[in-house]
């Protein structure tokens, strides 16, 4: 029996997620390919294996009572100077986000913890490289759009070799979204 060194994520979806990753390894970013294009619920935390049941059940339970809801990302933000990262927004959906991964790190569950920063969903574009380049992904990003439903969240395991997999998918209760209001069928104008 060993540890292990887990996260809890929303996978950003096809082509958009693709797409990030190819931008992120683009800037520079050697991480890019062995890091899935996501939006963390459940930072890097370091577990005993022999308690990956206990978080598998855990996070079944939160999925079981969760509900799809629309994510748009748009623009891009950063954490300079406090840290290198430059991100895309995630401007619907954030809030969802945060109920969600204050229920993962339940002080009840298997993986309570305390956060390092306060939570801020984001998708990750350029982390931990020189200045110009993080300028580069601000700047080339600044109008990125993307959006999807989210139905759910997947346990991912980081590899001997700095590759994050995912072990397995968590599906929301229910897989329909409801309809937002005020939208107008994207196909027209966006009432947005």
């Amino acid at each position: 029996m060993g540890t292990v060194t887990i996260g809890v994520s929303i996978a950003v979806p096809e082509p958009h997620g693709s797409r990030l990753q190819q931008l992120r390894a683009g800037f520079g970013d050697a991480a890019a390919y062995g890091i899935p294009t996501h939006v963390t619920l459940l930072p890097p935390t370091e577990i005993d294996d022999a308690d990956i049941p206990a978080v598998e059940a855990h996070l079944s339970e939160v999925a079981a009572a969760g509900r799809p809801f629309p994510m748009r990302l748009s623009g891009t933000g950063t954490f300079r100077p406090l840290s290198p990262v430059v991100f895309v927004r995630v401007v619907e959906g954030a809030e969802a986000c945060t109920r969600l991964q204050q229920q993962v790190r339940d002080a009840s569950g298997p993986v309570a913890r305390e956060l390092q920063f306060p939570y801020h969903p984001h998708v990750t574009v350029a982390h931990g490289i020189e200045e110009a380049a993080l300028d580069r992904a601000f700047e080339e990003l600044a109008d990125y759009e993307a959006e999807w439903p989210c139905t759910g969240f997947a346990l991912y395991e980081q590899g001997a070799d700095g590759v994050w997999r995912k072990l397995r998918e968590f599906p929301f209760g229910s897989a329909v979204v409801p309809p937002q209001a005020g939208c107008v069928d994207r196909g027209s104008v966006s009432a947005h």
